[in-house]
Protein backbone atom coordinates (compact mmCIF):
# COMPACT_ATOMS: atom_id res chain seq x y z
CA UNK A 1 0.00 0.00 0.00
CA UNK A 2 1.35 3.39 -1.01
CA UNK A 3 1.69 6.03 1.67
CA UNK A 4 3.32 9.41 2.08
CA UNK A 5 5.58 9.95 5.09
CA UNK A 6 7.24 13.07 6.36
CA UNK A 7 10.93 13.34 5.73
CA UNK A 8 12.79 13.33 9.03
CA UNK A 9 16.21 12.48 10.46
CA UNK A 10 15.42 8.76 10.20
CA UNK A 11 14.76 8.75 6.44
CA UNK A 12 16.50 11.88 5.15
CA UNK A 13 19.64 10.11 3.91
CA UNK A 14 17.62 7.43 2.16
CA UNK A 15 15.49 10.09 0.46
CA UNK A 16 18.47 11.96 -0.96
CA UNK A 17 19.92 8.69 -2.28
CA UNK A 18 16.84 8.00 -4.45
CA UNK A 19 17.83 8.22 -8.12
CA UNK A 20 16.35 8.47 -11.55
CA UNK A 21 17.64 6.50 -14.51
CA UNK A 22 20.61 8.18 -16.22
CA UNK A 23 18.50 9.26 -19.22
CA UNK A 24 15.92 10.87 -16.86
CA UNK A 25 18.27 12.95 -14.74
CA UNK A 26 17.78 16.09 -16.84
CA UNK A 27 14.00 15.85 -16.29
CA UNK A 28 13.98 16.71 -12.59
CA UNK A 29 15.93 18.54 -9.91
CA UNK A 30 17.60 16.32 -7.34
CA UNK A 31 15.88 15.51 -4.07
CA UNK A 32 18.66 17.39 -2.27
CA UNK A 33 17.81 20.53 -4.26
CA UNK A 34 14.08 20.00 -3.71
CA UNK A 35 14.53 19.62 0.05
CA UNK A 36 16.70 22.76 0.09
CA UNK A 37 13.92 24.67 -1.71
CA UNK A 38 11.42 23.29 0.78
CA UNK A 39 13.57 24.50 3.67
CA UNK A 40 13.82 28.01 2.23
CA UNK A 41 10.06 28.05 1.68
CA UNK A 42 9.52 26.90 5.26
CA UNK A 43 11.49 29.89 6.51
CA UNK A 44 10.00 32.46 4.13
CA UNK A 45 6.52 31.51 2.95
CA UNK A 46 3.18 31.42 4.70
CA UNK A 47 2.53 27.93 3.41
CA UNK A 48 5.69 25.93 2.74
CA UNK A 49 5.89 23.16 0.20
CA UNK A 50 4.54 19.77 1.21
CA UNK A 51 7.35 17.25 0.79
CA UNK A 52 7.00 13.54 1.38
CA UNK A 53 8.86 10.32 0.89
CA UNK A 54 6.72 7.80 -0.99
CA UNK A 55 6.60 4.35 0.58
CA UNK A 56 5.30 0.94 -0.40
CA UNK A 57 5.03 -0.72 2.98
CA UNK A 58 8.40 -0.14 4.64
CA UNK A 59 10.26 0.49 1.37
CA UNK A 60 10.92 4.07 0.26
CA UNK A 61 10.27 4.16 -3.48
CA UNK A 62 10.04 7.85 -4.33
CA UNK A 63 9.65 11.51 -3.46
CA UNK A 64 6.95 14.12 -4.01
CA UNK A 65 6.79 17.88 -3.46
CA UNK A 66 3.49 19.75 -3.69
CA UNK A 67 2.38 23.32 -3.03
CA UNK A 68 -0.68 25.56 -2.84
CA UNK A 69 -1.13 28.94 -4.50
CA UNK A 70 -3.89 31.46 -4.02
CA UNK A 71 -5.60 32.86 -7.11
CA UNK A 72 -3.30 35.90 -6.90
CA UNK A 73 -0.17 33.72 -6.76
CA UNK A 74 -1.19 31.46 -9.66
CA UNK A 75 0.99 32.45 -12.61
CA UNK A 76 -0.85 30.20 -15.10
CA UNK A 77 -4.49 30.94 -14.33
CA UNK A 78 -6.84 32.93 -12.12
CA UNK A 79 -7.91 30.25 -9.64
CA UNK A 80 -6.51 28.92 -6.38
CA UNK A 81 -4.54 25.81 -7.20
CA UNK A 82 -2.34 23.01 -6.01
CA UNK A 83 0.76 22.06 -7.89
CA UNK A 84 2.94 19.02 -8.01
CA UNK A 85 6.42 20.48 -8.28
CA UNK A 86 8.47 17.28 -7.99
CA UNK A 87 7.42 13.67 -8.46
CA UNK A 88 9.85 10.83 -8.83
CA UNK A 89 10.03 7.08 -8.43
CA UNK A 90 13.48 5.59 -7.81
CA UNK A 91 14.99 3.81 -10.81
CA UNK A 92 14.80 0.43 -9.01
CA UNK A 93 11.01 0.70 -8.73
CA UNK A 94 10.04 2.18 -12.09
CA UNK A 95 7.87 0.17 -14.48
CA UNK A 96 6.05 -1.59 -11.65
CA UNK A 97 2.95 0.59 -11.39
CA UNK A 98 4.21 2.67 -8.47
CA UNK A 99 4.02 5.97 -10.37
CA UNK A 100 0.33 5.44 -11.09
CA UNK A 101 -0.42 4.43 -7.48
CA UNK A 102 1.58 7.33 -6.05
CA UNK A 103 -0.09 9.86 -8.37
CA UNK A 104 -3.52 8.56 -7.33
CA UNK A 105 -2.46 8.96 -3.68
CA UNK A 106 -1.22 12.51 -4.38
CA UNK A 107 -4.51 13.53 -5.98
CA UNK A 108 -6.47 12.00 -3.10
CA UNK A 109 -4.28 13.96 -0.67
CA UNK A 110 -4.74 17.21 -2.60
CA UNK A 111 -8.52 16.71 -2.57
CA UNK A 112 -8.40 16.95 1.25
CA UNK A 113 -7.29 20.58 0.64
CA UNK A 114 -4.50 20.46 3.25
CA UNK A 115 -3.51 24.11 2.72
CA UNK A 116 -6.81 25.58 1.56
CA UNK A 117 -9.41 25.35 -1.16
CA UNK A 118 -8.46 25.09 -4.81
CA UNK A 119 -10.16 24.29 -8.07
CA UNK A 120 -7.26 22.78 -9.99
CA UNK A 121 -3.94 20.98 -9.89
CA UNK A 122 -1.02 21.92 -12.13
CA UNK A 123 1.99 19.85 -13.06
CA UNK A 124 4.85 20.54 -15.44
CA UNK A 125 7.35 18.25 -17.08
CA UNK A 126 10.02 18.12 -19.76
CA UNK A 127 8.49 18.17 -23.23
CA UNK A 128 10.42 15.03 -24.21
CA UNK A 129 9.18 12.97 -21.24
CA UNK A 130 6.52 10.85 -22.96
CA UNK A 131 6.09 8.56 -19.95
CA UNK A 132 5.17 11.48 -17.69
CA UNK A 133 2.85 12.92 -20.33
CA UNK A 134 0.97 9.64 -20.70
CA UNK A 135 0.74 9.11 -16.95
CA UNK A 136 -0.63 12.58 -16.23
CA UNK A 137 -3.03 12.49 -19.18
CA UNK A 138 -4.40 9.16 -17.92
CA UNK A 139 -5.52 11.00 -14.75
CA UNK A 140 -7.27 13.69 -16.78
CA UNK A 141 -4.55 16.36 -16.81
CA UNK A 142 -4.80 18.46 -19.97
CA UNK A 143 -2.21 20.53 -21.78
CA UNK A 144 -2.67 24.24 -21.05
CA UNK A 145 -0.66 25.23 -24.11
CA UNK A 146 1.79 27.03 -21.82
CA UNK A 147 5.51 26.28 -21.63
CA UNK A 148 7.84 27.40 -18.83
CA UNK A 149 11.60 26.72 -19.01
CA UNK A 150 11.07 24.04 -21.67
CA UNK A 151 8.46 22.30 -19.51
CA UNK A 152 4.86 21.91 -20.64
CA UNK A 153 2.17 22.85 -18.14
CA UNK A 154 -0.74 20.46 -17.61
CA UNK A 155 -3.85 21.16 -15.54
CA UNK A 156 -6.48 19.00 -13.88
CA UNK A 157 -9.76 20.56 -12.72
CA UNK A 158 -10.86 19.33 -9.30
Amino acid sequence: MIEFRDINWDNFEECIRLELKEEQKNFLASNVYSLAQSYVALLNDEMPAMTFAIYDGETMIGFIMMYHDTAEENEYGDEARYGILRFMIDKKYQGQGYGRKAMAKALDYIKTFPQGDASSVYISFDQTNAIAKNLYASFGFQDTGKVDDDEVIFKLDL
